[in-house]
């Protein structure tokens, strides 16, 4: 069963990573110390108190001055802390400013290849090329508007009617201008009828 799904791909830690997850423990461990300092200094504060009621002042101003120490430890614990998270977010954002760089070169080897199959050279000479064959066919069009006068113009409208013309009478018959004969009402009598009448009369004699 567990090749069914095949095998997880292995992920590979970098040393960036084990450094964060060292910096995140130490954090960690400090915010522990952190609870329980301050959990032991409102003991100490509430025992305080109660030898104070009881008139042992000094033993009341010992517990004190042992807070007043461990309120201190708790303020450094607290620069501790926040200098390892700002640690943490340094190195998370190196991190990702990495990934940025290692796409910019990436993107720039890309572009080296790119540049290399298309030199500058035959760039401009594809530019040069396109705009010849523009200005080419804008002369052109300058000669064919310019050099016709009016007579030309009027000459080849004719022209192009009589190409016109011509074609149409390509596709139609022309149609006879005479009149068609008249069909006769009797129809004609057969070869084979005339030979069999001479032969008849020639028999009755």
């Amino acid at each position: 069963m567990g090749n069914l799904f095949g095998k997880k791909k292995a992920t590979r830690v970098t040393e960036h990573d084990k450094a964060v997850l060292q910096l995140k423990q130490q954090r960690d461990k400090l915010k522990q110390y952190q609870k329980k300092i301050t959990l032991r200094m409102e003991n100490e504060r509430q025992l305080a108190k109660q030898l104070i009621k009881d008139g042992k002042k000094d033993k009341a101003l010992l517990l004190l001055k042992k807070k007043r120490y461990q309120d201190q430890l708790l303020d450094k614990t607290e620069n501790q802390i926040s200098n390892l998270e700002r640690m943490v977010q340094d190195i998370e954002f190196t991190q990702i400013e990495m990934k940025v760089i290692e796409g910019l070169k990436v993107g720039n080897d890309c572009l080296k290849k790119m540049h290399e199959m298309l030199s500058i050279e035959e760039v401009e000479k594809i530019m040069d090329e396109t705009q010849d064959a523009i200005e080419y066919q804008k002369q052109i069009d300058e000669m064919l508007a310019g050099s016709l006068t009016q007579e030309d113009e009027e000459a080849v409208l004719a022209e192009l009617e009589a190409i016109t013309q011509g074609e149409a009478d390509l596709e139609l018959p022309e149609v006879p201008e005479e009149d068609l004969p008249e069909v006769p009402e009797q129809e004609p009598v057969r070869e084979k009828e005339k030979v069999k009448k001479p032969e008849q009369e020639m028999l009755a004699v």
